[in-house]
């Protein structure tokens, strides 16, 4: 929404909730942080040592000033501005250790708002390039001719759709037989290699040319054997080998 200079609207704003909020928008300022940090900048601060007394000092005359009075965003930081102006009075020893500056958490929240703020700048700067060296321009679509349709009477598309069923293959069939998983005989495996070894991988317990069903039934084992912590299982990488190390009870992860 477009206002004139040192212009000021309050348009609003549907919440979540179904309640309507009003939104200040200035012409000149994007929030409390970009007045805040307009402020530091025509001061000349130093926006890792913030005088706080001095800085909330304007930031409330220029409330005033803009009449901004009303306007949460704003009243919020201003609210914010005078706390951190009350803990930095507070008297602390010079010994006391684990005593954190009350400007932290805002001078974190201004250098973020200017990183987003120097990045939009540079995209805009992008952009409005990008629209000075290339024009909008409309060119026609070709259209292409209009074929032919295909003529075609009855007995010659009969004739021909016999020939392409006499052409095409008799499809292969197979029968799928289902086959149960046995994932206790899987388990009874993994225990008698972990007998004979602390450690194993999973090429110790899983064939080469295994089936489907039996490395589904191996990988169900393991995961079992884990939950009970009867073994811990480990990869190095993915699509490595998986090793299977035999742990004691409750040791296992």
């Amino acid at each position: 929404m477009g206002v004139p200079a040192g212009g000021r609207v309050t348009s609003p704003r549907a919440t979540g909730d179904g309640q309507t909020t009003f939104v200040v928008e200035l012409s000149e300022f994007n929030g409390p942080l970009d007045l805040l940090l307009s402020l530091i900048r025509d001061e000349k601060l130093d926006i890792y040592d913030i005088p706080i007394a001095r800085i909330c000092e304007q930031f409330l005359a220029k409330m005033h000033e803009l009449a901004l009075n009303d306007a949460a965003e704003y009243l919020e930081m201003a609210a914010r501005l005078l706390r951190i102006k009350a803990l930095m009075l507070l008297p602390r020893h010079e010994s006391q250790e684990g005593w954190e500056d009350p400007r932290a958490e805002l001078v974190r929240r201004l250098l973020e708002y200017q990183q987003m703020r120097e990045v939009v700048d540079v995209l805009d700067r992008l952009g409005e390039d990008r629209r000075n060296r290339f024009a909008r321009a409309w060119s026609p679509t070709l259209m292409a001719p209009p074929q032919a349709p295909l003529a075609l009477s009855l007995a010659e598309l009969l004739l021909a759709v016999d020939r392409v069923v006499r052409a095409a293959r008799a499809p292969g069939l197979h029968e799928v037989v289902p086959r149960a998983l046995d994932v206790d005989g899987a388990i009874a495996i993994i225990r008698a290699v972990l007998v004979l070894r602390a450690n194993a991988r999973w090429r110790d317990v899983v064939k080469a040319n295994a089936e489907p069903w039996e490395i589904l039934s191996a990988l169900l084992a393991l995961l079992e054997l884990a939950r009970r912590s009867e073994l811990k299982l480990a990869q190095a990488r993915p699509f490595s080998d998986v090793e299977i190390r035999r742990e004691l009870a409750g040791e296992a992860a």
